[in-house]
């Protein structure tokens, strides 16, 4: 193998996307994956870019606003260099609004929104319509946010594989190989344990999280949230459900009446759920975090080695600016990591 400038460790979304966006700035690089790709939690169903409640402000929902915002033409470029489809689409979120005081808080977010998102995407209340594809709202209202997006993981997982091999990248699945240059570690839970392990203190571990596909193909209508569900429709005519949060369990790959469960609210949220078939269960164990904030900077201690890690819940809306800021750091020495991602503060 050619010498490369950057190792990527790690086929998941922050792996794949760091060395993506690494390779389209003209960087050699060399991604490893031991396993598979997308073998953790980036490997699974739901896809679902979407933010926090515009409110209180801080480092870490503006850095998750600016990666929603580059996400399209992150996701696109992919795309474009590799020939493969990633199933993004900005379709927006529908949630539903309980009562009259849960509206009246929804519409001061709607103001916050007009700032803090400085017009480049809403968050209104509007009317039900009935349709098929809505949740049922007690209030017969419904927050609308513009910003909200889904992706296909399994889909972008393998864009971006082509995507980093047409610029040259090499990409390495089910074996160890040499690494090069600086090295970034994306390692989901081993890494976060590694990451504990040499600092000598607690950086983060594991969550187990079930979800489900149906066969319903709702066509292109915004995602839902329902009481903490997300019912994301993609483009394949699959409807994807989930997810638990699950802090002890037996078997990290198994699915049981959680699953169930969350199938059966879904069903009830949204009439054109009910008769769509159970397609796939899925469960694996997602990286979280002590913060529930990425971890991202140099490894404290290891010369020329950098760490990306701890996506709970929000890797893939994530992923575009943390590859940004990581290749940012890594080879243009420009760091404008946030002061509560980096492992030193967590």
């Amino acid at each position: 193998m050619a010498r490369v400038d950057l190792t990527v460790r790690g086929g998941g979304i922050f792996g794949l996307s760091v060395a993506w966006e690494a390779a389209r700035r003209g960087a050699r690089v060399r991604l490893i994956e031991t396993v598979a790709i997308g073998a953790g939690s980036s490997g699974g169903l739901i896809g679902a870019l979407a933010p926090h409640v515009p409110e209180n402000w801080n480092d870490k929902k503006q850095f998750q606003l600016e990666s929603l915002l580059a996400s399209e033409a992150f996701f696109a470029s992919a795309s474009s260099a590799s020939g493969l489809p990633t199933g993004y689409a900005r379709l927006g979120r529908f949630q539903p609004i309980a009562d009259d005081g849960a509206r009246e808080l929804a519409q001061q977010r709607s103001v916050g929104a007009a700032d803090l998102w400085r017009g480049l995407a809403q968050w209104q209340v509007i009317r039900t319509t009935g349709a098929a594809h809505e949740p049922f709202s007690a209030s017969g209202y419904l927050i609308h946010d513009t910003l909200s997006a889904r992706l296909h993981p399994r889909l972008a997982a393998a864009a971006l594989v082509g995507a980093i091999q047409a610029k040259g990248g090499d990409v390495v699945s089910g074996q160890e190989a040499p690494e090069d240059g600086a090295v970034i570690w994306a390692t989901g839970i081993a890494g976060l344990k590694d990451l504990s392990d040499s600092l000598g203190r607690n950086i983060g571990g594991g969550v187990k999280g079930q979800a489900a596909s149906l066969g319903a193909d709702l066509g292109p209508v915004p995602q839902l949230f329902v009481d903490g569900l997300h019912i994301v429709p993609h483009g394949d005519g699959t409807v994807a459900l989930g997810s638990t949060s699950e802090h002890h369990w037996q078997d990290d790959g198994s699915t049981d009446a959680q699953l169930d469960a969350l199938i059966a609210r879904a069903r009830a949220a949204v009439p054109a759920l009910h008769n769509a078939p159970v397609l796939e269960r899925w469960a694996a164990v997602r990286p979280r975090a002590r913060t529930r904030a990425p971890v991202l900077g140099p490894w404290p201690g290891r010369p020329g080695h950098f760490i990306a890690n701890g996506g709970f819940k929000i890797g893939y809306g994530m992923a575009a600016k943390v590859a940004q800021v990581m290749v940012d750091l890594v080879l243009e020495g420009r760091d404008a990591v946030p002061e509560g991602f980096r492992s030193t503060a967590v």
